[in-house]
């Protein structure tokens, strides 16, 4: 395996690890070299451990909620005392808790705000604050990477998930300010907005145009294989980036431009010349166009069913 895409000797976290993408990206990086310190809720994470351990790599479970803020030191921690290092995190874990949002209630927003946003928040504070402290010591950058887990949901505003399209939101901003809070220290931050068949999703797709025998089209392991390569050497360019990957295919998104400025004539806007110039500018607009991305939708060639909710 080249050096620049491989992860031998280096140490990764990855969060709801116990099943589906972040099994799969946990044992992608246990391939190409990594320990891993698997966190999940259940007995799952170390079923993971021993799956990783029969590649021939080492793995550690640390169980436990990711939405307390303090696991995000202890999975650092967990990291240091147990492999030395702390070289990649990988914030995966995800829970739904879908409503259209005059149904949403307390609980159904801040379990997912506290779990998704909280969760990535608690790790990346960490692990940054660690990366800080050692490039300081080190006198110069260290090897870092961050890959956060977004959704196309925060590109379409899912209508019928409010809490979710708002933490992935949440997180794609993180990601940005990780990138650039961090650069100076060697840590490269990015998120990914991934589709993949697991048992969260299962529902969400129909089966696809995979050949007979092949790798399934929706499988996790087609998106843990990016994750492995954002979080080698050769992504060390690659960074503040916001890809949605699927399928065949990895797309980059460009950051949004300004379609309209409306400069006020005196230099205040008045009430009517607001209504004299925006109202006019609007009508007649096709209302699917907002801010929503749904041109993104167009990148799917699976041939199962567009769900913009996929983790």
């Amino acid at each position: 395996m080249s050096s620049r895409i491989s992860l031998e000797g280096r140490t990764a976290v990855v969060t709801g690890a116990g099943a589906g993408l972040g099994r799969s990206e946990a044992l992608a990086l246990a391939a190409r070299g990594a320990n891993v310190v698997v966190n999940d809720m259940g007995p799952a994470a170390e079923d993971v451990v021993a799956e990783i351990k029969a590649l021939g790599r080492d793995a550690v479970a640390v169980v436990g909620d990711i939405g307390d803020w303090s696991m995000g030191d202890r999975l650092v921690l967990t990291a240091l005392e147990t492999f030395g290092s702390l070289d990649i995190v990988v914030n995966n874990a995800g829970i739904l808790r879908d409503k259209m949002v005059f149904n949403l209630s307390e609980s159904d927003w801040d379990d997912v705000i506290r779990i998704h946003l909280k969760g990535h928040a608690a790790v990346t504070r960490a692990a940054a604050a660690h990366w800080r402290a050692a490039s300081k010591a080190a006198g110069g950058p260290v090897y870092g990477r961050v890959v956060n887990t977004s959704s196309e949901a925060f590109l379409f505003g899912a209508p019928g998930q409010p809490n979710y399209s708002a933490a992935k939101a949440g997180i794609t901003a993180l990601t940005l300010a990780t990138a650039q809070g961090l650069a100076r220290y060697g840590v490269r931050a990015n998120a990914i907005c991934p589709r993949a068949r697991t048992a969260m999703t299962q529902d969400a797709f129909s089966t696809g145009n995979t050949p007979e025998g092949g790798l399934d089209i929706m499988a996790p392991e087609r998106v843990a294989t990016f994750v492995g390569y954002l979080a080698s050497p050769a992504a060390d360019e690659i960074s503040g980036q916001v890809f949605v990957v699927y399928g065949d295919m990895v797309a980059l998104l460009a950051p949004p431009t300004v379609e309209e400025k409306f400069t006020a004539a005196d230099g205040v806007f008045t009430p009517e010349e607001l209504e004299s110039r925006l109202t006019p500018y609007f009508a007649g607009r096709d209302p699917y166009r907002t801010f929503a991305a749904y041109g993104v939708s167009a990148l799917d060639t699976t041939g199962t069913q567009n769900a913009a909710t996929a983790r």
